[in-house]
């Protein structure tokens, strides 16, 4: 028996432009401080960070998508007409994301996307980290990834890696440990055990979901990649305030991760974010499947 795809949803032109002005107003506020700063020529260690590290420009978040499986009237004549991965839809000068095309010419990175997605998913979370990759980052190291003072000193932010127990299973934060905080971590992740380790307690596995929603592109529609940067927005900020960094100076208090108290306030804002990732990530599976 063969099986029918739904039929497209469908936008008027007003609904979809409405849409699509609403999501560039909402962009461009989410940005704003980081354009504002690079037009200065200045870096903020927090707030620059999904910029840098991913190398995402704040263009990449104005491009509003509808998402496979919704088909825009009246859009031939408009600037998407010329975009990559859109096609004619089914109504006479309406367009739609050519969602096929996009997975045949990209099958590999939707599968491996997907695969990860999926296995986070279904994993229980993990909450005993405490943030302490950063800590790892800068372990018996005179000098450090942010030109930004150590809270604790040198000696302390040691003490404190040695007094602790390493837990990291995200690959992307473990390959920068220093060589003598490698040995220490329970695991040894590496990108081929990236699906088997990857846990939705972590955070920087919730920041991902931003890149993930970027990398599927036309498939993800808008409110859901400016939620997932909202998401990698503010769990950047837990991830720099239970870090090693002092940084009063730029506004933020410490979550003092070395003390009992900090390691619950760690944990409690902790499994706020691993439940708010584990929505996003149902929201991007549905869009790959859409």
């Amino acid at each position: 028996m063969t099986i029918l795809a739904p039929p497209p949803t469908r936008l008027d032109a007003a609904e979809w432009r409405a849409l699509e002005a609403s999501h560039l107003a909402r962009a461009d506020a989410l940005t704003a401080g980081h354009r504002a700063r690079a037009a200065r020529g200045e870096k903020h260690p927090v707030e620059d960070f999904l910029f840098t590290y991913y190398s995402y420009k704040p263009a990449v978040l104005r491009r509003w998508h509808p998402g496979a499986g919704v088909e825009l009237a009246d859009a031939s004549d408009s600037p998407r007409a010329g975009w990559r991965w859109y096609r004619p839809g089914g109504a006479p000068g309406s367009l739609c994301v050519d969602g096929d095309g996009f997975r045949a010419e990209k099958a590999l990175l939707v599968t491996g996307v997907e695969k990860i997605l999926r296995s986070t998913a279904g994993r229980a979370g993990s909450f005993g980290c405490f943030g302490l990759h950063e800590w790892a980052m800068v372990y018996r190291q005179g000098e450090h990834r942010h030109p930004v003072s150590l809270r604790l000193g040198q000696g302390g932010t040691d003490a404190v890696v040695e007094a602790h127990d390493l837990r990291c299973t995200h690959f992307d934060a473990f390959r920068f440990f220093t060589a003598e905080a490698v040995p220490r971590n329970r695991e040894t992740p590496t990108r081929e055990s990236q699906p088997m380790l990857e846990q939705p307690g972590c955070l920087h596995a919730g920041m991902d979901l931003y890149k993930w929603a970027i990398k599927l592109g036309p498939l993800v529609p808008g409110d859901l990649l400016l939620d997932a940067f909202e998401l990698a927005r503010d769990i950047r900020v837990l991830d720099m305030e239970a870090s090693p960094y002092d940084l009063a100076a730029h506004g933020y208090l410490p979550v003092r991760i070395e003390t009992p108290e900090g390691k619950a306030e760690y944990v409690r804002r902790q499994r706020d974010f691993s439940t708010r990732g584990q929505a996003l990530r149902a929201r991007l599976v549905a869009a790959l499947g859409a």
